[in-house]
């Protein structure tokens, strides 16, 4: 008998075809459009239309793109409502899936087409980004604030946390990050969103799935982790010796390593640099000389490079928003990607069902309930 093959984690297996995303060791495209490029010259918008249609849009369907957008930006009274009943100690991501769920049922969108799936994509991508501006305001008992139509995505999402325009360096930045964290391939959470779909579920189900599995810490909440980790520190000494001690014990440091990449993640590379000239503008040099002892001594230790996580932690921490919000504001992002993902699972389908390796006992024989014993 052939053994089968077995990867743990489905390392290094090949579990399907897509056109979305590339992950390769020498670049991530998206749509055969390197990231480098997207980051440079591109916004969220753009990239957003070239992920779920496969084109950048020309003037006229990027414009009617922004347009639905706001169109569907505003949340209804009774979801509103809906947020105010949840304990304000809930974990933020708990929130999104359990709203997104919800909203689910106030969707505008009729028919089950491509073109009625890419449509509730745009209303989900409006709408989640709504959710946790509304949640966090609520939480930290404020008025939800109405959109202001005409911003951009990052400046809505800036705009309802604070209510005034925000800076557009700051918007800019906030743009760059989900530009970054849009799509990643057959990561754990996309993953999760095929599946749903490959069983011709609708796609307010394949998203929910998707904020299920972000929520784990090793995947999407390593940006909250990598930053509450670097506030624990008062000196770029005090990092090196922890991250020395922590390795030595084997224990985990957040915001290093990745799966596929092992000589660095791109886009943390083209984070980095902007975040350095944030941290500098904004005279952090501390945080810097923290951030940089940590990942310099995994370098030399270890050889482990940092993935995006690690410079988006402080990145959103330099911009002032609040810890709890940074694995929903990777949701605001990655939604589209699990979107995309799923639309062309649903189109051209076979159901994911991979075997396993059973490990547990052999056959064994029936005993009657009567020759069993009584447990002393």
């Amino acid at each position: 008998m052939t053994q089968e093959i077995y990867s743990p984690g489905l390392e290094g297996v090949i579990a399907g075809e897509t056109e979305v995303c590339s992950v390769e060791q020498g670049g991530l495209f998206y749509r055969g459009y390197s990231i480098s490029d997207l980051a440079q010259h591109s916004t969220f918008e753009e990239t957003a239309y070239l992920v779920l249609h496969g084109e950048l849009p020309d003037k006229a369907q990027l414009q009617e793109f922004r347009r639905v957008l706001d169109e569907h930006r505003a949340l209804p009274k009774p979801m509103v409502e809906i947020l105010r009943q949840i304990p304000r100690t809930t974990n933020a991501m708990a929130v999104l899936r359990s709203a997104t769920s919800a909203v689910g049922h106030f969707d505008p969108v009729p028919g089950e087409d491509r073109s009625a799936w890419h449509h509730r994509t745009i209303h989900l991508i409006s709408r989640i980004g709504s959710l946790i501006t509304t949640w966090q305001r609520i939480k930290h008992g404020q008025d939800p604030l109405a959109p202001k139509p005409g911003l951009t995505h990052a400046e809505q999402i800036l705009y309802m946390l604070r209510g005034e325009i925000p800076d557009p360096e700051a918007a800019r930045l906030l743009d760059l990050t989900l530009i970054l964290y849009m799509e990643h391939e057959f990561n754990a959470s996309t993953f999760v969103a095929r599946v749903t779909a490959s069983t011709l579920s609708d796609l307010i189900s394949c998203v929910v799935g998707g904020i299920g599995a972000l929520k784990g810490p090793l995947h999407g909440g390593a940006n909250e982790e990598a930053m509450e980790m670097l506030q624990q520190f008062d000196s770029a000494d005090q990092a090196r010796q922890w991250t020395l001690d922590t390795i030595a014990s084997k224990g985990k440091i957040m915001g290093f390593g990745h799966r596929v990449y092992k000589h660095g993640d791109h886009r943390a590379h083209i984070l980095e640099a902007r975040m350095r000239a944030l941290a500098a503008r904004l005279g952090e040099t501390k945080w810097l000389g923290i951030y940089d002892a940590v990942k310099n001594t995994m370098d030399q230790e270890k050889h482990i490079f940092p993935n995006l996580d690690y410079p988006c932690g402080l990145t959103y921490y330099l911009l002032k928003l609040p810890i709890e919000i940074y694995t929903p504001l990777f949701v605001a992002s990655r939604v589209v990607g699990w979107c995309a993902h799923a639309i062309e699972q649903h189109f051209n389908n076979r159901i994911i069902r991979p075997r396993s390796r059973y490990t547990g006992y052999a056959n064994r024989p029936y005993i009657p309930l009567v020759q069993r014993g009584i447990a002393d």
